[in-house]
């Protein structure tokens, strides 16, 4: 079965919706394993970046439970969905399709990360901050892994 051209891009901006460093740390740890993703982006080869997407993914989910943690759509935290889910969705798209894949991935992620938003909220008023950002890292880092796995398999089977 064939996948949609822009399917990964667009699954790559939900899980940017949640936490929007985990597609440039899932990216950068695919990159590490030697894996190579279908869309051309030289950026995913520097260490530089492959290193520091990793911990700025670590960073983000740590700081996800303090109570200082702003909300995901503010401004800064919207810039930064647009900015991973771009790149990611980029790099997921077909070859050639890449900028048409930063914006399946940036047109799913601002939309959805005020969808995710309302329902972490409603979740932290039944299990509290902690457990509720803790699930959401879960379904979150494993949809990313998914998305990404399935993105490079797919990739290798053309």
């Amino acid at each position: 079965m064939k996948t949609p051209s822009l399917l990964w891009s667009a699954l790559i901006g939900a899980v940017a919706s949640a936490r929007s460093m985990t597609p440039m740390a899932t990216l950068a740890a695919a990159r590490l394993l030697g894996h190579s993703t279908p869309g051309k982006l030289a950026l995913l080869d520097r260490p530089l970046f492959k290193y520091g997407a990793l911990a700025m993914g670590v960073g983000e989910l740590a700081g996800d439970k303090m109570k200082t943690a702003p909300d995901r759509t503010v401004a800064l935290g919207l810039l930064a969905r647009v900015m991973s889910a771009g790149i990611a969705g980029a790099a997921l798209a077909p070859r050639g399709r890449e900028q048409a894949g930063a914006l399946a991935a940036v047109a799913t992620a601002v939309p959805l990360a005020y969808i995710t938003l309302d329902a972490r909220k409603s979740a932290m008023k039944h299990i509290g901050q902690t457990k509720s950002g803790l699930i959401e890292d879960a379904l979150i880092i494993a949809g990313g892994i998914a998305i990404v796995a399935l993105a490079v398999r797919s990739r290798s089977r053309l």
